[in-house]
């Protein structure tokens, strides 16, 4: 029986509110889990609920808004604190390993129905009608309440997808498997390669619009995929440097460039057809009639970080930018959960011919200092990947951890 009586966690309780509350250290049910939370990231999709652009899924049978109050997070890796007698049985645990206390462990943030339509007809990315995701979706105003990672302790109910992370990946690396699982899109695109020309094969220029976090990791996927030209699009130095030295060969900030420039630097490095697969991983529409612009006839373009309704669209037109082109569009809301094994492969194999995976996480903060982490993620002049440690408690800790990944990007020619 745990000693602990209450666990705090960071709640936006609503749009633009974040308050640290503690709520009763929850009884742990037979079919389920409690997972100590050691790190959990800040995504594009925390920051969009944070500012209240809280509709998910629009147009779907899964459309919903989010509910206030929430406890955020679901970029998690922690340690498995209790476990039900039957979670090993309940829980769905990749590769066949059975839990026990003490393991530690990454989480897909995604539970479906397993009934619904598309989880009947479509495996690989989740579509379901019926989910309920962490950090997400369910809110924290009734018990067990934890359902997100900003919380030293997270509910796991049945059906959750929990991986077992290898001794040799850090947690520092471990914390981004949930976001290197989203560049499975580029995976997907593999699918539709073939003689003809279509899809990505290797060899093929690659766009990424935005590297952010998430830019930054397709970035990195392409490179592994085989990518022959990667080029990161961004206005901040600061993250084009980091796409520079994790694998972009060239990088065009938009601050400094018009539209109609970029189109003409993407043309000159294609021959004047434009780039084989374009990516977007912005989150703002605007990007998608530019990432089009870019994209050579038959070229396929990839929009994967209009996660959240922001309330805005944009005008394309179809003719132009989607017939006469033969584009290929692919849009995406979702990440395969059977892409967390091989992520985790893939971070550990890698490792050796990237710089250091852990520097893309650029500052850590204590769950008290929960607003101050959002407000630095907000600014991509000084962060990459930002993350909560809930468990961290004194304040020189994180400036001292803090400090260290400054200093680490910093050594290596990135200035923060």
């Amino acid at each position: 029986m745990s000693k602990v009586k209450n666990v705090k966690a960071a709640v936006v309780s609503a749009p633009g509110e974040i308050q640290l509350m503690e709520f009763p250290y929850p009884s742990v049910s037979e079919d389920a889990a409690l997972l100590e939370v050691e790190y959990c990231g800040i995504c594009g999709t925390d920051k969009h609920i944070f500012r209240g652009e809280a509709k998910l899924y629009g147009g779907t049978g899964m459309e919903t808004l989010v509910p206030y109050p929430i406890i955020l997070g679901h970029e998690i890796v922690g340690k498995i604190a209790e476990l039900g007698k039957k979670a090993n049985e309940s829980l769905i645990i990749h590769e066949q390993y059975s839990l026990k206390p003490g393991d530690r462990v990454v989480v897909c943030p995604d539970i479906f129905c397993g009934r619904c339509f598309y989880c009947l007809n479509y495996g690989g990315f989740i579509w379901c009608d019926n989910m309920k995701t962490y950090g997400n979706n369910l809110s924290c105003a009734s018990a067990p309440h934890l359902f997100g990672g900003w919380a030293e302790y997270m509910y796991l109910l049945p059906r959750t997808h929990v991986i077992r992370v290898p001794d040799e990946i850090p947690s520092e690396v471990a914390v981004l498997t949930e976001l290197m699982v989203c560049t499975f899109t580029l995976d997907k695109a593999k699918e539709f390669y073939s003689m003809s020309g279509e899809g990505f094969r290797c060899g093929d220029t690659v766009v990424i619009q935005g590297v952010g976090p998430l830019g930054l990791c397709h970035v990195i996927k392409a490179r592994i995929l085989g990518a022959g030209t990667v080029i990161a699009i961004d206005g901040s130095e600061f993250r084009l440097s980091m796409a520079k030295r994790f694998g972009a060969d060239v990088v065009i900030n938009i601050r400094k460039t018009s539209l109609d420039e970029r189109v003409a630097i993407i043309k000159e490095l294609t021959s004047g057809r434009g780039a084989d697969v374009v990516v977007e991983c912005v989150g703002i529409p605007e990007a998608i009639p530019e990432g089009i612009a870019l994209t050579r006839k038959g070229g396929m373009y990839i929009t994967t970080g209009m996660f959240v309704d922001v309330g805005r669209t944009v005008a394309i037109n179809p003719h132009r930018d989607l017939c006469a082109k033969n584009i290929r569009l692919l849009g995406s809301t979702n990440h395969p959960p059977s892409g967390y094994v091989p992520t985790l492969q893939l971070l550990l194999k890698y490792q050796k011919w990237f710089p250091p995976f852990n520097e893309i996480v650029t500052q850590i903060f204590p769950l008290e200092n929960a607003q101050e982490a959002l407000n630095t993620s907000l600014n991509a002049d000084i962060s990459m990947k930002v993350v909560i440690a809930p468990h961290l408690k004194k304040k020189e800790e994180h400036d001292a951890k803090t400090a260290s990944c400054c200093y680490r990007a910093r050594k290596n020619g990135v200035n923060s």
